[in-house]
């Protein structure tokens, strides 16, 4: 992959570059601070940003928060020496791919690498397949399609499409990385939705079995969205996205009809670990 650092100490920079080459990774950039960051990204496209948070003049947050991660198809890991719990999950919720805390070992710096290709890899090949048609109402077959017995059968008693999904989320790169890991273990993928207004209308008119709902987006949140969704659709599965796993949030999730969480940054074989429990249910 082609990575950029960007951190004010010259010998974490170094360090930094010596690991990533090291799993032959290529440097293509290097930054003191974000001067020219952001032109960097938007010209160049590299596969990842190695990005400090304490740097001098924009933060590493104000950076993320600046760089169109989905635009630019650019993956960003967080560094920081700071302690503070929160920022692990305000790191996730604008983006970031990937989160290390000073001091950290030279295997986590790869752990995290190797997650973002993976991740990159199932995202390419849920973009370049076939859009899938528009899905039939529940227990209605294609013309000319004859859907087996028990499917069928399946499919009218809980009034959803089996094995089916709709991803709610304002995050395109999340949005296509769910998607690409529920295909692969053979769920569906029938509707996606930027804001949580359009979710709602997406699973009234899809009913799919499992909705990925994103807890932080503009405008309605996903906590928020949970009672409206269940109503247009009550055997609908709701699980959770989200970078902040505080008890408040997953209490008030729970509480709203929600059977999990996943947290960000996504981590497909967690997900896939967590979806194929629930299948088996």
């Amino acid at each position: 992959m082609k990575i950029v650092i960007v951190d004010d100490d010259e010998a974490m920079r170094n360090l930094l570059r010596a690991i990533c080459e090291g799993e032959e990774h290529k440097v293509v950039a290097q930054f003191p601070d974000g001067r020219g960051l952001l032109d960097f990204v938007r010209n160049e496209r590299p596969d990842v940003v190695c990005l400090d948070y304490e740097l001098p003049g924009k933060n590493g947050f104000e950076l993320l928060a600046e760089m169109d991660v989905t635009a630019n198809q650019v993956a960003v890991v967080m560094i920081t020496g700071s302690s503070e719990p929160e920022l692990q999950g305000h790191a996730a919720d604008l983006g970031a791919a990937g989160f290390i805390q000073k001091p950290f070992q030279q295997a986590q710096i790869i752990n995290e690498l190797a997650q973002i290709e993976k991740a990159r890899a199932i995202a390419a090949r849920a973009a370049s397949a076939p859009a899938e048609p528009t899905a039939p109402s529940p227990g209605t077959p294609a013309a000319g399609d004859k859907p087996p017995a028990a499917e069928a059968t399946f499919a009218e008693s809980s009034a959803v499409i089996p094995r089916s999904a709709v991803i709610v989320d304002d995050s395109g790169s999340i949005r296509l990385l769910l998607k690409g890991v529920l295909q692969e273990i053979g769920i569906k993928v029938i509707g996606l939705a930027t804001s949580a207004e359009e979710g709602i209308e997406v699973v009234r008119k899809t009913r799919p079995a499992l909705v990925c709902l994103d807890v932080n987006m503009p405008g309605m949140s996903g906590l928020d969205a949970l009672p409206h969704i269940q109503a247009a659709c009550p055997p609908t599965k709701i699980v959770m996205v989200t970078g902040n796993a505080s008890r408040p949030v997953v209490q008030a999730a729970i509480a709203g009809g929600a059977i999990g969480y996943f947290l960000k940054p996504i981590r497909p074989a967690l997900v896939e670990e967590f979806m194929r429990k629930l299948l088996k249910r």
